[in-house]
């Protein structure tokens, strides 16, 4: 596996192998297989044909697996299936963390700019936001003034790299972002972290929405971020017209789109290439970057 953090921990099969073995006997032999993903928190393997297997990569991404289970345990009757959670390590074998064990769930990670089904999108935001807006405020869905420093640090960061960027064209959708009414609704339900890679697609439609490590409640902007990170100009319409947001709430999705994408492009450009290909597709879609 490619390094993506300074912290991160040493993870093989072996590693793998050696925690499930000794913990759950019952799947001891299994076939054990690296998944190739654009994930940035977990290392993850396919245990036998129905489970898989996470474990954090750093410090920082241990509490997800506690966060990720209590998110999972509240969700009942989304239109999309999510992961269960069958078993929770503990550390052993040098590793130092709890990592969990999920049930498998059919279908292919969605790719940006690629035909994707922007009605079930919009119905699965829709139907998770009808949840009670029951557990924690979610990073994600802070009031967007609160990433404002680190957004800016950003813009100026990838503006110093080789990357084709119009740092001027971000400034100006971060600014309207900024100056849109900010939420002052009830918080509603959250996934946080709708990337494409967690959004799984089965003969043309959703049929399974992974990592609910960012899940919590506030502002419903966050969940908007799949028009920039996976739609095109066509589908973004379909898909605001679905969801039925208003102007101030999809202008602070657009904003919320830049933000990720500017922390992400400098951090994972060298490391990571599915996180910094998408990271390029929003900026491209928010024009911010020159078309290919």
């Amino acid at each position: 596996m490619m390094r993506m953090h300074a912290d991160q921990h040493a993870i093989d099969a072996g590693l793998v192998r050696r925690l499930v073995d000794g913990q759950f006997p019952r799947w001891a032999g299994s076939p054990l297989t690296p998944l190739a993903s654009g994930g940035t928190v977990n290392a993850v393997y396919r245990l036998g044909d129905d489970l898989t297997v996470r474990l954090p990569l750093t410090a920082g991404g241990a509490g997800d697996i506690a966060k990720e289970r209590e998110a999972l345990a509240t969700l009942a009757g989304l239109p999309a299936a999510v992961p269960a959670v069958v078993a929770v390590g503990e550390p052993a074998e040098g590793y130092p963390w709890p990592w969990a064990v999920h049930g498998w769930l059919d279908g292919a990670p969605a790719r940006e700019g690629r035909d994707a089904p922007a009605r079930d999108l919009a119905d699965f935001v829709r139907a998770l936001q009808a949840h009670p807006a029951e557990g924690p405020p979610t990073r994600r869905g802070k009031p967007l003034p609160d990433v404002d420093p680190a957004t800016r640090r950003a813009i100026e960061e990838l503006s110093g790299t080789d990357e084709p960027f119009d740092a001027e064209a971000a400034l100006a959708v971060w600014t309207r972002a900024l100056d849109a009414p900010q939420w002052t609704g009830p918080p509603r339900r959250l996934h946080g972290d709708l990337m494409p890679s967690n959004l799984l697609l089965r003969d043309g439609r959703l049929s399974g929405v992974l990592d609910w490590a960012t899940a919590g409640i506030g502002d419903p902007a966050i969940d908007l971020i799949p028009a920039w990170n996976l739609l095109t100009a066509d589908t973004r319409r379909t898909f605001r017209e679905a969801v039925g947001a208003d102007d101030a709430t999809w202008a602070r999705g657009r904003g919320r789109a830049l933000s990720m994408a500017v922390i992400q492009l400098p951090y994972y450009r060298h490391t990571n290439p599915v996180i910094s290909a998408n990271a390029r597709y929003v900026l491209t879609e928010l024009g911010c970057r020159p078309k290919p």
